[in-house]
């Protein structure tokens, strides 16, 4: 966290934001208010209670999934040693610390419900962890994401415990010495407190948010690099007719269409472009409009998620009911993750088939190729271009649904599961890889300008075409542009952070 700052603020009493999910990078304040408390201490008693009158109750009184006919340990602190330890079987990359943390942020939430029968010393322990620079070594492999995220979330519990690894401001080290520099103290677990811990969909909630979250500003951004190419070019805006897009029935469509026109306000054709443009210019109200429909589907679904309870089984002490059930299913987030990507992709299809057209003379009436001042000695966007190439490829590749991938397991216990973790870590993985794309066609469009193409006209494009520019100097002679690329995307995420629109 930057010097002088200070810390995010929360509170567990009131709805938590997919947004809200980027703010647990850094330390952050979490409130407990007492009502939050109280409901936490209830439920805790009530299940102390029960499980002293003999009655069972799954994963207190019994062993897990399909060995719950066996009896569990004898006591409660064993018990949750029974409940970790057998899940630290994970493997693959390590989460980054900022989903690790943003995992810890949701399960808290869902624990503050006062429905999992958690002691106060753990939300009291996830409430001091967040406002350190401590973040669990997860492994990114283990979940199917049916009986909750159990493996991801064994691994935030035993580092919380002071066992395997952890980060501490962005380094590796053993959690025991993460933990001592934190200042934080490692978590004595007991009663049902283990599992009401890693019985949930927290890693798939906060893995999804953070996706849900940079698509918004992805939908924007495409917006923006959308009427700026059009500017830029002097194309006619017929294409953003507001009786058009209001025909076509779609309202997200519409709502892209006024956020171009908003854009080109000022701004006015050319004359020299063709009746129809290309489709990567004459649909893009239809095709971003389309997948801000499918970002806020996702938005609603993880909202959802984040603020409901995914835990089995859920305790009722104002009712005397312990139900048992399938509250840790994420098939919702999985189906909303799979149908992010797919957006995403596509989104990633039309900036990379923007930038082609911008560094193809014969569509941009007779900029030179590939935007170089010099062809032939020097080459400008041409290695900007091929790693587009790449980056769609991969996305393509990564485009298959993980929702739909069952596959029977836990001795068919869990005879249908949703792989929504999986899902959720392929949509937050194509979301960053969408802004390369979008670097890499803002890049594009600050050269334009340079070898020939018209400044944009319209004054809001003109503003953020000059802070490109700072960023970017003219590309005269060829240069490396990787880091070039990632201070454009940091950019280009600013600007979308501060314009007012649809999620």
């Amino acid at each position: 966290m930057p010097v002088g700052t200070s810390p995010a603020a929360l509170d567990l009493g009131a709805h938590l934001e997919p947004a809200q999910l980027e703010l647990a990078r850094d330390r952050m304040t979490v409130a407990l208010p007492a009502d939050v408390l109280d409901r936490v201490k209830r439920c805790r008693e009530f299940v102390l209670e029960v499980s002293a009158s003999g009655r069972a109750i799954y994963g207190v009184t019994t062993g897990f999934g399909p060995l719950v006919e066996f009896e569990g340990r004898a006591d409660g602190a064993s018990q949750s040693d029974n409940t970790i330890l057998h899940h630290i079987v994970g493997h693959g990359e390590l989460l980054p610390p900022a989903v690790a943390r943003a995992a810890v942020l949701a399960r808290l939430f869902s624990l503050a419900q006062g429905r999992s029968g958690v002691s106060e010393q753990v939300v009291a322990s996830l409430t001091a962890m967040l406002d350190t620079d401590f973040a669990p070594a997860v492994p990114r492999l283990g979940s199917v994401g049916a009986s909750g995220d159990l493996q991801p979330l064994a691994y935030v519990a035993h580092a919380l415990r002071g066992n395997g690894n952890a980060f501490f401001q962005g380094r590796l080290m053993t959690a025991g010495e993460a933990l001592t520099r934190s200042g934080l103290t490692r978590l004595v677990l007991d009663g049902r407190d283990a599992l009401a811990l890693v019985n949930g969909i927290s890693v798939t909630a906060a893995a999804l948010g953070l996706a849900v979250a940079q698509s918004v500003r992805a939908r924007r951004t495409a917006e923006l690099l959308s009427a700026l190419l059009t500017d830029v070019l002097g194309c006619g805006t017929e294409f953003t007719s507001v009786g058009l897009l209001a025909a076509f029935g779609h309202p997200d469509v519409a709502e892209t269409g006024a956020s171009i026109r908003s854009w080109l306000e000022g701004s006015a054709p050319s004359g020299e472009r063709p009746l129809q443009e290309p489709y990567s210019i004459r649909c893009t109200p239809q095709l971003i409009g389309a997948a801000g429909t499918s970002v806020r589907h996702a938005d609603e679904v993880v909202r959802r998620d984040l603020n409901g309870v995914s835990d089995n089984p859920l305790f009722f002490p104002e009712t005397g009911e312990i139900v048992h059930g399938g509250n840790f299913f994420g098939q919702p987030s999985a189906f909303a993750a799979d149908q992010l990507n797919v957006a995403l992709v596509q989104l990633g299809n039309l900036a990379e088939r923007q930038l082609d057209l911008l560094v193809d003379p014969h569509r941009t009436n007779g900029l030179p190729p590939m935007l170089s001042p010099l062809p032939g000695q020097h080459h400008a966007l041409q290695g900007v271009q091929i790693g587009a190439t790449a980056t769609v490829a991969a996305m393509r590749r990564a485009a298959a649904p993980a929702s739909v991938q069952s596959l029977p397991t836990n001795l068919h216990n869990q005879d249908v599961v949703p792989f929504g973790t999986q899902a959720a870590f392929t949509a937050l993985d194509q979301a960053k890889l969408l802004r390369y794309l979008h670097a890499g066609l803002a890049v594009a469009l600050r050269q334009a300008v340079h070898v020939g193409a018209r400044r944009p006209r319209a004054p809001r494009l003109a503003a953020v075409f000059d802070r490109i520019a700072e960023h970017v100097a003219p590309i005269v002679e060829d240069r490396p542009l990787d880091t070039t690329l990632g201070r454009v995307a940091d950019l280009l995420d600013t600007v979308a952070s501060e314009v007012e629109g649809p999620r």
